[in-house]
Order: C-alpha cells, then structure tokens, then sequence
C-alpha cells in the first residue's frame, strides 16, 4: 500500500522546469514550490500513474518507475475532499459545467444561478481542461481541473476536485491517458 511517506523518496532533488507554453492562460504564477518540478519518487510506485497528496497540496504525474512530475493543487475544504483511488475515464478541453445538487443545497446564493449549467471558457469555474474521476464505471463528481481562482492553489477551498492553474492543467492534460488510475492519499 502506498502512503504519504512511501511517495517521496529521502533526500529526492526536484528540478524546476521551464514555464509551460500557454501565454494566453498563464496569468497568475503560484509560489516556486508549488510550479511543475521533476521529483524522485519510491520506486515501487505504479508508472503512469497519479498520486495526489492533499495535505502538502501535491499532485505527482508518476512518467517512470522512480520519477515523478510534481504540480501544485488545490484541495476540498475539510468534509468535502475525496479520497481514495479512482480512474479517468473522461477529459474535456474547455469543459461545459454545472453545480452539483449538494453544492447548491450546501450555498444556494453562489450556485444557484449556474443550475442550467456554464458553457466552456474562460469564465467557467472548470478552467481550461478537466479529466474526469470515476469509480467502478460511475462519475464520482469529482475533477482534475484548472481554475478561475487561481490564488486557491496550496489551499483547501474547493468543492472537493483537485484544482489546478490552467496552464498546468493543460500540460498534464495532454501527458495522461484515458484509463489513467489516480489515487488521492
């Protein structure tokens, strides 16, 4: 079983990469930390894979046995995180969007007028991509996406999908696969 302190390797070197080519959404910078970063990861890890580390705001794109493309996330806020494994089974490119039920019932003032749904842009909550989590062939709900706040980056202030700045999500949009097997620790 993979846990939190099997991910990281001791003493793993993280190299920064260059800034993602993406000018037209790349409006916001997160803090150094938190930029896409090659890492070294335990060895027994599931390549092609992603893990997501809510607590340290990490999600790692494992490419091969040992190393692991890091990005800065934003997670749920406590009680609405999900946990557990899950795989892809759906990306879009500019997704279409819409509140679930339990978030309009949790805060209708702010979702209730998105109850017909937002169309894909930049103005829609989903940001430029998103890959859709499933268990057992059924949508959870939950998404890997980019974001319009993309100050919430390093925090817990979602609905529960694991955030990213547009860019970033982008790039891994475009390394991940259908089928991909994601696992948030």
């Amino acid at each position: 079983m993979i846990t939190r302190r099997l991910l990281l390797t001791a003493g793993g070197a993280a190299a920064t990469l260059p800034a993602l080519a993406a000018p037209a959404l790349a409006k916001f910078r997160v803090a150094p930390h938190l930029e896409p970063q090659y890492v070294d990861v335990w060895e027994g890890i599931e390549a092609q894979s992603i893990y997501v580390m809510p607590r340290s705001f990490y999600l790692y794109w494992v490419e091969a046995p040992g190393k692991a493309l890091r990005y800065g996330v934003g997670v749920g806020k406590a009680g609405l995180e999900f946990q557990g494994a899950a795989i892809i089974e759906r990306k879009a490119k500019w997704p279409w969007w819409r509140p679930t039920r339990n978030m309009i019932r949790r805060d209708p003032g702010k979702y209730k007028k998105y109850a017909g749904g937002v169309p894909g842009g930049p103005k829609n909550p989903l940001g430029a991509r998103a890959l859709y989590l499933y268990q057992n062939g059924v949508d959870t709900y939950y998404r890997i996406h980019g974001t319009t706040q993309p100050e919430s980056i390093g925090h817990a202030q979602s609905n529960g999908c694991i955030r990213m700045i547009n860019e970033h999500v982008s790039d891994l949009y475009e390394r991940v696969p259908i089928g991909t097997t994601v696992t948030v620790l």
